[in-house]
């Protein structure tokens, strides 16, 4: 009776830490019933911890069911093998999708459209570590079996592959820093970063002229040794 008692009261303690997270971070947020009802990132994070306490003991079908019936009802992927700490706050929320072996810290902010994957050519440990009080901005790709420090910030639409140390903010594609403790390190604008699909259609442009020279050239020899016309 009493172990059940201290589970339900810290379930209903998690409960309300996280209303009180969604309230802080999200000033559209107006009262606890829209909350509970109407927050899919809310209902994605119960989920899983339902889903990660299966896995954890072995009922490895049935986490899968939960997290794939609450990525079908919610939009966001969440695999029951991530490990996730207090206080998570997923804002939209929609296309979010979080690896396997993904650690969270505490008080982390996620937007819509963020990816917590894999590369592809790791094995065993393959998804990020995040730390505590991080913030990862919409459309953001964390890619790798690295670690995002505490207190770091991930600019909207950025590609990290590689670690970011605490109270550092990354912007750009691939990410690189341009803050560090709220100084200015780098003067970076993502605004500068290069495109990579110009770049390729300019190096394809000179390509072409440089083959149109040698053309030229080709058929002015042919020419000149067939005495003209």
């Amino acid at each position: 009776m009493n172990s059940t008692w201290e589970g339900d009261f810290n379930l209903f303690a998690r409960l309300k830490e996280d209303i009180a997270a969604v309230r802080e971070r999200d000033p559209a947020a107006r009262s606890v019933l829209e909350i509970l009802l109407l927050y899919p990132g809310l209902r994605a994070v119960w989920a899983h911890r339902r889903a990660h306490w299966l896995w954890l003991h072995n009922l490895r079908f049935l986490a899968r069911w939960i997290s794939q019936r609450a990525a079908k009802k919610t939009g966001i992927e969440i695999h029951p093998g991530a490990a996730i700490g207090r206080r998570l706050f997923i804002d939209h929320g929609s296309g979010v999708v979080i690896g396997e072996t993904s650690e969270i810290g505490d008080d982390v902010t996620i937007y819509q459209g963020v990816t917590l994957g894999g590369t592809g050519k790791d094995h065993g440990k393959r998804h990020p570590t995040i730390g505590n009080r991080v913030m990862i901005g919409s459309g953001a790709k964390v890619l790798g079996p690295f670690r995002v420090g505490d207190d770091a910030k991930i600019a909207a639409g950025a590609l990290v592959l590689r670690e970011i140390p605490p109270d550092c903010t990354a912007v750009g594609v691939p990410a690189r820093v341009v803050k560090r403790n709220g100084r200015r390190v780098d003067p970076y604008d993502q605004t500068d970063t290069p495109d990579p699909v110009a770049q390729e259609i300019c190096q394809l442009r000179r390509r072409v002229h440089r083959l149109e020279r040698e053309l030229e050239h080709v058929a002015t020899e042919v020419f000149e040794e067939g005495g003209g016309v």
